[in-house]
């Protein structure tokens, strides 16, 4: 097992992103329940490598198997042995790194290539920095925080502009909203 120094990960250029967070402990082998943030959820099992933790402390373990059941994602990680041992990661954070996911087309993105991208209002006015993408009954809430925290809507209609290399997004969105 290695650990990476920090949340930006151990590899030149490359960072940890979150695709779900251990729910629990399952059964008596060390499996673990996964809340899984991919779409479809079954999709965090592709990854044969995973970083458990949190921002600034990730532990890399390996999937040793996985499945989908009534009860949700279960997932058996190297290491991970025991009902307790499984129970002392509820919490925690399941990541990959960035350069394993796969390549996207031209115009798309992750999530967490925007994180840290300033926000600004059709008007050029700044409502502050994307810090997090929440999901909600009603959607997805892509959350800025500047002088106001802002939740705004992550659907079509909002997102004006994305400018990765610039790091920006302009919303559909006034500061005073």
């Amino acid at each position: 097992m290695a650990s990476a120094a920090d949340g930006a990960g151990n590899r030149e250029g490359d960072r940890v992103v979150v695709l779900g967070r251990v729910a629990g402990a399952f059964g008596v082998a060390g499996w673990v329940k996964v809340r899984s943030y991919t779409d479809p959820p079954d999709n965090i099992l592709k990854y044969p490598v995973w970083q458990l933790g949190r921002p600034g402390s990730w532990t890399e373990l390996t999937l040793e198997g996985g499945r989908v059941t009534a009860k949700g994602i279960l997932a058996k990680l190297a290491g991970i042995d025991s009902p307790e041992q499984a129970r002392e990661r509820t919490g925690a954070e399941v990541g990959v790194w960035r350069s394993q996911l796969p390549p996207l087309a031209p115009g798309e993105y992750y999530w967490s290539d925007l994180e840290g991208a300033e926000a600004y209002s059709p008007g050029g006015e700044r409502l502050g920095r994307i810090d997090h993408f929440r999901n909600a009954p009603g959607g997805t809430i892509v959350v800025v925080h500047g002088e106001r925290e802002h939740w705004i809507p992550f659907v079509k209609e909002r997102v004006l502009e994305v400018d990765l290399d610039a790091g920006r997004v302009v919303f559909d969105w006034e500061a005073d909203w």
